[in-house]
């Protein structure tokens, strides 16, 4: 099996919230977990903004270690044509297309879609993925 994860879910992985004991179970039930470059500075971004200073650091080097593990989309022409497209018809925000792009550039029927964001998930619902968290 394969699971794409966006951002949301796998930043939940680092700050302690709601559903992160969720998100923790989803992540470490598929040992094929994919998701966009575009999450890398997502979850930076949050991270420094939610993260002690003190503890950024460590919490980095623990994200970095983790998307190693990770299949890492790249957001090139065809995902970006995909994503305007999408971004068109479900009217969903930037990032959140080019994540439902990224995921649909794999081509896998049947592909789970881990999210905690709701409006993301109904999107994806909408495309046809199977959608977990949200």
């Amino acid at each position: 099996m394969t699971t794409y994860v966006d951002s949301s879910a796998l930043l939940k992985r680092y700050i302690d919230e709601p559903d992160s004991a969720a998100a923790e179970q989803l992540l470490l039930s598929d040992p094929v977990l994919v998701t966009s470059w575009i999450t890398v500075v997502e979850v930076r971004r949050n991270l420094a903004r939610l993260v002690e200073p003190s503890e950024i650091a460590a919490v980095r080097t623990h994200f970095l270690r983790d998307l190693d593990q990770f299949a890492l989309v790249a957001v090139d022409e065809v995902v970006c044509q995909a994503a305007a497209e999408i971004g068109e018809h479900l009217g969903v925000r930037t990032l959140d297309a080019l994540h439902l792009a990224c995921a649909q550039r794999l081509l896998i029927p049947g592909l789970s879609f881990i999210t905690f964001d709701l409006r993301l998930a109904q999107a994806a619902r909408a495309i046809g993925f199977t959608v977990l968290g949200a």
